[in-house]
């Protein structure tokens, strides 16, 4: 589904990992990986500058665990110096990318509030696909599996859908992606309708789920114009 990903890792969220699996990664239908460490400005100093050997060292490490086939996928590491959020977005629209890799960060939630989230600031800057991946989920797996996950990561998608703008425009996306690329290795999709019971019923009209239903019903039908297998669910 997605063809350019920026891949970003402080090395404590195990991300550096997937610098291992790029065969699997463009087995996943991906052409083109950057892979992104951000390296803190030093707070001591009055006019924060790059210093080399801050940079080349996690750049160092980034390529020892790369494993490529060039003509499969074009790899490129990037280590910069500055703040995290606002180097992504700028590599993010450099290389025009597709999804963004993130971890979340192994921060207390004091720590969280106050100093803030970088994957917030993300969310609500760039239009771009966060996936966000737990470093104990990456920690925990072995060699062959996290091979098998990157190979399968778009397959098969559950999508939150409401009928809501914010709901069309996903849906939009996934078929312009699809549609765009040719190596798209989504084969199946699973959209979901939550009806919140906790809103006011005057919001959803006398029929909420037949309504939910209907909709999704020609949401499925488009979709599955695209050769997917689209399933549907309301809850």
């Amino acid at each position: 589904m997605f063809q350019r990903a920026l891949i970003c890792t402080d090395f404590t969220d195990g991300m550096q990992r997937l610098a291992q699996f790029v065969p699997s990664l463009a087995t996943g239908g991906f052409r083109s990986l950057i892979f992104f460490h951000n390296v803190a400005v030093d707070a001591e100093r009055e006019i924060p500058s790059a210093d080399p050997e801050q940079l080349a060292k996690p750049k160092q490490q980034l390529s020892e665990l790369l494993r490529v086939d060039p003509a499969q996928v074009e790899v490129k590491v990037e280590v910069q110096m500055g703040r995290v959020s606002e180097n992504i977005i700028k590599l993010a629209k450099q290389y025009q990318v597709d999804v963004i890799f993130l971890g979340t960060p192994t921060r207390t939630l004091l720590e969280e509030k106050i100093f803030g989230s970088n994957t917030m600031q993300l969310a609500e800057k760039t239009a771009v696909p966060l996936l966000i991946l737990r470093p104990q989920l990456i920690s925990t797996y072995t060699t062959a599996e996290l091979e098998l996950r990157c190979a399968h990561l778009f397959r098969y998608l559950l999508v939150p859908y409401d009928g809501s703008p914010g709901g069309k425009t996903l849906i939009e996306k996934i078929r312009r992606q699809v549609q765009n690329n040719p190596n798209s290795v989504l084969e199946r999709v699973r959209l979901l309708w939550v009806i919140d019971e906790n809103i006011r019923p005057e919001f959803y009209g006398d029929r909420p789920v037949q309504q939910a239903e209907e909709e999704l019903s020609q949401v499925q039908a488009e979709l599955a114009k695209l050769g997917l297998v689209v399933n549907t669910s309301v809850v």
